[in-house]
């Protein structure tokens, strides 16, 4: 990491998205930082930057050449994961808020170079509520997160409408609808914490009581001997993540003083995510304490599988699988699949056979580009299988 010698950080933004936006506004407001430039794949003008057009460039580059520190999230694991490894040649720390890439392929660049996730989006949060929670004694048997609405097979006309309603690309909203985007944040958490889960997809308990569904998931993680990832599903229930947790019988008294319940589960929770404005004190803690709040592991346990949403016809093709209409991502054990499809690796592939509705996708299925993003999956399924002493392809 370079020393700023008390200048202002320079910071260089990966992605035009909701989140690059916003976090370039916030920082071209501070004293202590300043953008250096915004790598962008968009050609011409981009109308809704927010910040001067001259910050903009398609040059990689540029942008690793003028920076003290980038932060990443794009929503396309395979490009980021090109622009952080550049990033490390040039001996640039990494920042991300881009679970998304962390989950694919996070554990074989967090050998490469000093990555970590932001607080912020729901697994930088878990992990900042983790330490909170750990300080105070507390002995977390799950963490959650938790989902208002799930639908596993939104049509196109509906995500067509809620996108534009929401002013969110037609692929964020349906990785948020059909539970991409949360299985990948979970199986994220379980990564860098050291969490099991339950079962493929996991258990997604559906409850009107936030508390009661928090202490349900808690009792089953007694009963497997387990810390969990996992989730509930609640309309009534606000967003936000959670820990379900136990403490010393001894502080029992006590801690119903302080309206926590009487045991032998106690509920930890953060009511909100802020994503990019988060994001600077995450890159503050980093650049002077070397605080890395959450990665995916030196050698990750869980996954996100590829799951088809319909019958699919050998020799189409899926150009997108995280956010399309065809697949979605359920979070998985590798061990149990090792030849499974990560839902981040299927973009522009070719099926090689047909696929019924709800089969998991196995390489042997599919025609897929190369891809540095490919060669670090295959990497670290190597790591997983010494690991386990396993080999590397496991039938579903």
């Amino acid at each position: 990491m370079k020393n700023i010698n008390g200048k202002k950080l320079k910071i260089g933004i990966v992605g035009t998205g909701g989140i690059g936006r916003g976090l370039a506004k916030l920082i071209a407001r501070r004293e202590d930082m300043v953008i250096s430039k915004i790598l962008t794949r968009r050609e011409g003008v981009i109308s809704d930057l927010g910040v001067s057009q001259e910050f903009s460039t398609t040059s990689p580059e540029e942008v690793l050449d003028s920076s003290d520190l980038i932060v990443v999230s794009t929503g396309d694991p395979i490009y980021s994961t090109e622009i952080i490894d550049k990033a490390f040649v040039y001996g640039l720390p990494v920042v991300t808020m881009d679970a998304d890439t962390q989950v694919l392929t996070g554990s074989w660049l967090s050998k490469r170079g000093v990555i970590t996730e932001a607080n912020g989006d729901q697994p930088g949060c878990l992990a900042a509520l983790n330490k909170e929670v750990i300080q105070m004694g507390f002995k977390p048997l799950v963490y959650g997160n938790i989902k208002g609405f799930l639908n596993k097979k939104p049509s196109l006309e509906d995500m067509l409408f809620w996108a534009q309603k929401q002013g969110y690309s037609l692929s964020s909203v349906t990785s948020f609808t059909d539970g991409t985007k949360l299985q990948i944040e979970q199986a994220f958490i379980a990564n860098g914490l050291g969490l099991d889960i339950v079962k493929t997809g996991l258990v997604g308990y559906e409850t009107s009581d936030f508390e009661s569904g928090a202490f349900a998931l808690g009792e089953i993680a007694q009963k497997q001997n387990a810390v969990i990832s996992d989730y509930i599903i609640s309309k009534e229930s606000p967003p936000g993540v959670f820990i379900t947790a136990t403490h010393q019988e001894d502080l029992a008294e006590e801690l119903t003083t302080y309206k926590m319940g009487k045991g032998p589960f106690y509920l930890l929770y953060k009511p909100m995510h802020l994503c990019f404005f988060e994001i600077p004190n995450s890159i503050l803690n980093l650049v002077n304490n070397n605080e890395i709040l959450l990665d995916n592991g030196d050698v990750p346990s869980v996954s996100v599988g590829t799951i088809a949403k319909k019958n699919l016809t050998s020799g189409s093709f899926i150009d997108k699988g995280i956010g399309g209409m065809e697949v979605r991502g359920e979070a998985i054990k590798i061990t149990d699949c090792t030849n499974h499809v990560p839902i981040g690796l299927m973009n522009k592939v070719q099926l090689k056979r047909n696929i019924e509705e709800g089969e998991i996708i196995t390489f042997d299925d599919i025609n897929i580009p190369d891809s540095l993003a490919l060669e670090a999956w295959k990497s670290t399924l190597s790591d997983v299988a010494v690991k386990n002493r396993l080999s590397i392809k496991v039938s579903c």
